[in-house]
């Protein structure tokens, strides 16, 4: 059950949202101020660090707990799932899971045109597929640490690369269909 804070607080992010992207449309991120952004939400810099601890998490959210649910997500699919299918479904899972995709679109943009924070968000994927190494491992069985390795790495590079290329033309492919595409290059001769 959603409590009235819950939803208070929901409508509060979305408004500092809203003030963030806003501004870094008009000005770019790096140029864009944390006081700023506060000023124009009409918060003070306090409370905008008490819905997002940094400037990243405007963009990025809070990737520790999606990592979670992209690990939690893979383990709870049916041991009959293929690995392969396990990690596509985690990644749908968590892809419309703060926002919807209008506003996943806008963040995929930014993210993937502004080099610091095309690299925190590398460096906090890398987290998330060593967090998944022995789930995958185990629901490939007894194979090789590598195995898992790969294929995570292999389906991260996938959901990449068809986000990159939903978020250059503007959301119109279907992003599932991108990363289905992209899978299918990479496996087509396995």
């Amino acid at each position: 059950m959603t409590t009235l804070w819950d939803r208070s607080r929901q409508l509060a992010v979305e408004a500092i949202l809203d003030t963030a992207i806003r501004l870094f449309a008009e000005q770019g991120y790096e140029q864009t101020t944390i006081a700023q952004i506060a000023r124009e939400a009409g918060i003070s810099q306090r409370s905008l660090f008490r819905y997002f601890g940094t400037k990243e998490d405007l963009v990025c959210g809070d990737q520790e707990a999606l990592g979670e649910l992209l690990k939690q997500t893979v383990e709870q699919q049916p041991a009959a799932v293929s690995a392969w299918d396990a990690l596509r479904t985690g990644f749908e899972v968590i892809l419309t899971a703060n926002h919807a995709p209008d506003r996943v679109l806008e963040l995929s943009r930014l993210i993937f045109r502004t080099p610091s924070l095309r690299a925190r968000y590398i460096e906090k994927r890398l987290r998330w597929q060593a967090d998944l190494v022995p789930v995958v491992q185990a629901r490939l069985g007894s194979g090789p640490d590598v195995q898992a390795r790969a294929v995570i790495a292999t389906v991260f590079a996938c959901v990449d690369t068809a986000t990159e290329l939903w978020a250059e033309q503007d959301g119109r492919p279907d992003l599932a269909a991108l990363y289905d595409e992209c899978l299918d290059a990479v496996r087509r001769h396995d």
